[in-house]
């Protein structure tokens, strides 16, 4: 059995720690109201743009139709969104075998042939591809130590221009959807080629084009993918709030338990030593009597 001083130390351990989930999960909180917030006040718009995104390329010509034409594909980049910090559950490790799954079902070929490019968004994702020898971007790895929308839109550029310039011929997105606090689901988004949209959407839409197509076309598109990249973030963001509230919950909540079993075993053992105190002064005291 631990001593009475092992014991008091773990428990004293146990405090600090309990003090600093409970610190953690305050502040989570707080950010998750206003992550939460953004993202539910951004989701119908970037809906909105995507659907208008995918229309425009079903009925526009072949043309300059670059961001939605089909190619062989042989070189694909995928962006992993993830968090910069951990202390989030499992958060991050969903992102990483979600991204892995989807080379071995998808790419394996590719990457056989190291045509799979990772471009991280979060340090945790920057890390662990690294260290796996993963090709990777690592321009915009550092996004969430400012999160704003003229900073996402730099890694929409560069997807953008790097796709047209033929670097890739598709571009993946896996990040975490916010669904609420306790819930986040693993999305894999297809950024570029602009995925088709189905017929029977398309068919009763007939858009007005003022000044003109090409120029509405060539101002709206990279507008609509920034936007839809910003909004991937963005629910990654509050995901990972989200998870870290709860995590931090759930630490909070094992602390407390833990707690409670060092405490019932330091009254057990003091209780023990009093007792073995009492039966030591009472064998002294029969032995005096018996002298």
């Amino acid at each position: 059995m631990a001593s009475l001083k092992e014991v008091k130390t773990r428990i004293t351990s146990i405090i600090s720690t309990q003090q600093i989930t409970k610190a953690m999960k305050m502040v989570a909180a707080a950010k998750l109201r206003k992550s939460q917030d953004r993202i539910i006040q951004m989701r119908p718009f970037a809906q909105k743009m995507t659907a208008i995104l995918q229309n425009l390329s079903a009925t526009s010509g072949d043309g300059e139709n670059w961001y939605s034409k089909p190619r062989a594909v042989e070189k694909i980049l995928i962006v992993a969104i993830s968090s910069d910090r951990g202390l989030c559950g499992s958060f991050n490790s969903t992102i990483f075998k979600g991204v892995l799954r989807l080379i071995a079902e998808k790419y394996s070929a590719a990457y056989t042939q190291k045509n799979v490019t990772i471009l991280p968004l979060g340090k945790k994702a920057s890390d662990f591809f690294s260290k796996r020898n993963f090709p990777v971007v690592q321009d915009f790895a550092t996004v969430f130590q400012n999160l704003s929308f003229e900073n996402v839109s730099k890694a929409g550029e560069y997807l953008m221009s790097s796709y047209r310039q033929g670097q890739y011929d598709k571009i993946e997105i896996v990040y975490n959807q916010f669904k609420n606090v306790a819930t986040q689901i693993l999305i894999t988004e297809q950024f570029l080629p602009v995925p088709p949209v189905a017929q029977t959407k398309t068919q009763d839409i007939d858009y007005i084009f003022q000044p003109n197509q090409e120029e509405i076309m060539s101002g709206l598109i990279p507008k609509s993918l920034k936007v839809q990249l910003y909004k991937a973030v963005l629910d990654s963001n509050a995901s990972e709030n989200g998870a870290r509230m709860t995590a931090m919950d759930k630490a909070n909540e094992n602390a407390g338990e833990l707690l409670k079993d060092l405490k019932l075993m330091y009254n057990r053992t003091r209780q023990a030593a009093i007792t073995k105190e009492i039966l030591e002064i009472v064998a002294g005291a029969e032995a005096l009597k018996s002298a």
